[in-house]
């Protein structure tokens, strides 16, 4: 299923059937986002066909007369067809035999660029099983298209006898794919227990920042930790989580993880396959909601992250919804009117362009403030024998106070009950300070 003798400079069709419960708007957006997609995938869209029907033909998706226009349209300009749809492996196959160029729908354009820019072992592996899931129903249709001599072979080379090539490679398939769910299991247990060592950590809050793909989330990423996280104008740029502290510190320490881009329509087993990647989102204090202010379809967007946060367990979480790139609308005035019907829309939002320092350190008060709502207010007395304690009182906790006493010192401070809670079992209980005696005279 892999882009064969791609150049780099290879022309695709977009071919789209718009529904009658598809409005207008729906529809454009969408082809826009295929487009996006074709780009991400370094193909040079040559044209787009469109036709309107009740429902996809059942032979090869659109009808008999646009397979003839876009067969006349690309014997010179294309090499391939860009559906944007799922189609079953015979309406592919068909289209592609009418048209004459390879074929691909939207789930397997999705699935070619989650393959191209995994890093990561354990990325790679569950985008290899999303493919083998995805090839398997495609080796029968492909069976069938080869004719009786091609759908049966005999017993040679540990095959049993009538037993068909395309059965001996789903059977390699399933076998593969075991392979890569233990592969991913060995990799998920180590990904847990880092994770258990970050929630161990002492004062230690988490944020990930969720949203549309290409919504800015890794600049703004990149603004909140000064990190030097990947900044790609593509869609899916990575696909790994990323992990930095948030700057500058304060009390508690934030941890904040990039997670990949939602998008519409995004394969199931996708989905399924990047559920330990999107954990992050999951099980985060706080999910950071990033959304482009300027895209006119961003409320379609909104939906898109929220039913996928639902799929992966992590619609109750907290979310900050946070508008990005709110230097992309316009002037300043458009900006500002932008800006405003935000607001009112959503009236709790943040508007922000990751590239302003000032909305970014609003950004950062929010983050802050959230977490700032757990904490308690404590006492704590360091003798002078424990003064090697300073550190981990003033890293775990926002000092208030300090007083000194003739035996050590005082502390009003703030913090996570959690964390005062260990500190005391270290320095041992509040010294209560003792009444001065009054003098004597003599």
């Amino acid at each position: 299923m892999s882009i064969e003798t791609r150049t780099a400079t290879s022309r695709a069709l977009i071919v789209a059937v718009q529904l009658p419960d598809v409005s207008d708007t729906e529809f454009e957006l969408s082809l826009k986002e295929l487009g996006e997609l074709a780009r991400t995938l370094g193909f040079e869209v040559v044209g787009t066909f469109t036709q309107k029907r009740t429902s996809f033909d059942a032979t090869a998706y659109v009808g008999t007369g646009k397979r003839e226009e876009m067969r006349l349209f690309a014997e010179d300009n294309a090499d391939f067809v860009l559906v944007d749809h799922d189609i079953s492996p015979s309406q592919a196959g068909n289209l592609e035999k009418e048209v004459g160029c390879q074929v691909m729908d939207r789930a397997m354009v999705i699935l070619e660029i989650f393959h191209r820019h995994a890093r990561s072992n354990a990325a790679r592996a569950q985008v290899e099983i999303a493919r083998l899931r995805y090839l398997a129903p495609r080796l029968r249709e492909a069976a069938k298209l080869a004719g009786p001599q091609g759908r049966q072979r005999s017993g040679v080379g540990g095959r049993g006898a009538g037993e068909s090539a395309a059965q001996t490679d789903r059977s390699r398939i399933r076998d593969r794919i075991a392979e890569l769910k233990q592969e991913i299991e060995a990799l998920d247990h180590e990904r847990q227990t880092q994770r258990a060592r970050r929630q161990d950590s002492q004062g230690v809050a988490r944020v990930a920042l969720v949203g549309y793909t290409n919504a800015g989330k890794s600049t703004l990423m990149r603004a909140l930790t000064g990190s030097d996280v990947l900044v790609e104008n593509k869609l899916f740029a990575t696909l790994d989580t990323t992990v930095r502290v948030l700057v500058p510190e304060g009390v508690p320490r934030v941890l904040v993880s990039d997670t990949v881009g939602f998008i519409k329509n995004l394969p199931h087993d996708l989905v399924a396959s990047f559920k330990s990647t999107l954990e992050e989102a999951a099980e985060a204090s706080l999910l950071l909601h990033v959304v482009d202010a300027g895209d006119p379809g961003f409320e379609r967007q909104l939906d898109v992250t929220v039913k996928v946060l639902e799929e992966i367990d992590a619609g109750a979480v907290p979310r900050l919804l946070v508008f990005n790139k709110i230097d992309q609308v316009g002037d300043a005035r458009a900006q500002a009117a932008r800006s405003k019907a935000l607001r009112a829309q959503f009236p709790k939002c943040i508007v922000v362009s990751a590239l302003d320092t000032e909305a970014v350190a609003r950004l950062h008060k929010a983050i802050f403030a959230f977490f700032r709502k757990r904490l308690v207010k404590a006492e704590l007395f360091l003798p002078w024998s424990a003064q090697k304690l300073r550190g981990p009182l003033f890293s775990t906790c926002e000092v208030v106070e300090e007083r000194p006493d003739v035996e050590g010192t005082f502390f009003t401070v703030r913090g996570e009950r959690k964390d005062i809670d260990a500190l005391r079992e270290q320095i041992g209980p509040v010294k209560k300070p003792q009444a001065r005696a009054p003098d004597v005279p003599r």
